[in-house]
This record gives structure tokens, C-alpha cells and sequence, in this order.
């Protein structure tokens, strides 16, 4: 899938993805069908370059955003004490 075919909420939810600790790219590859180097790609065209500089000290080396290097203890994509997410809205708990 090339950035064309992609929606602006699927974009912006990449995003999210991708700043998320827990999120391994192979997520967003199985959900996507979008490799590392696309989501890379993505994040230097649609983030500002001092954004994209932070993300990526962020994540290089980061252990839970690659499967193979994560612990096999961690077995969720999101942190159990992120909110809930519904159509790329944060939902409001009451």
C-alpha cells in the first residue's frame, strides 16, 4: 500500500502507531500492509523535520517497536493504561 492509497484517517492513525511504545512495525505492517522503511518514509513527509528527529531517536533501538527483539512477556500492542481509541478519537470515559 503506497501513501496515495491511504485515507487521512489512516494516516494520522499510522502516526499514532508509530509514536506509540508498545506498537511493533509489524503491527502497522499487518494492519497496513506498510514495511518500516514505508512507515519512515511517512513520518519524514508528514511530520515536521524536528518531529520526525525526535520520533526517530525515539525509536531506533527501541526493543517493543520490533517483535523480534521484544520480551516475550509483552504480549499487547498498547500499554495497558492507554485510553481507549475509537475511530481515531480519543473516547471520554465517564
Amino acid at each position: 500500500m503506497e501513501k496515495q492509497d491511504l485515507t487521512p484517517q489512516e494516516i494520522d492513525r499510522i502516526i499514532e502507531m508509530a509514536w506509540e511504545d508498545r506498537t511493533p512495525f509489524e503491527a502497522i505492517t499487518f494492519q497496513f500492509g506498510l514495511s518500516e522503511d514505508h512507515v519512515i518514509s511517512l513520518m519524514r513527509n508528514e511530520l515536521k523535520p524536528g518531529s520526525f528527529k525526535r520520533w526517530r531517536k525515539r525509536v531506533q533501538g527501541r526493543s517493543t517497536k520490533h517483535l523480534k527483539l521484544r520480551n516475550a512477556n509483552v504480549n499487547r500492542f498498547k500499554c495497558s493504561r492507554q485510553r481507549g481509541i475509537t475511530g481515531n478519537a480519543i473516547s471520554k470515559r465517564k
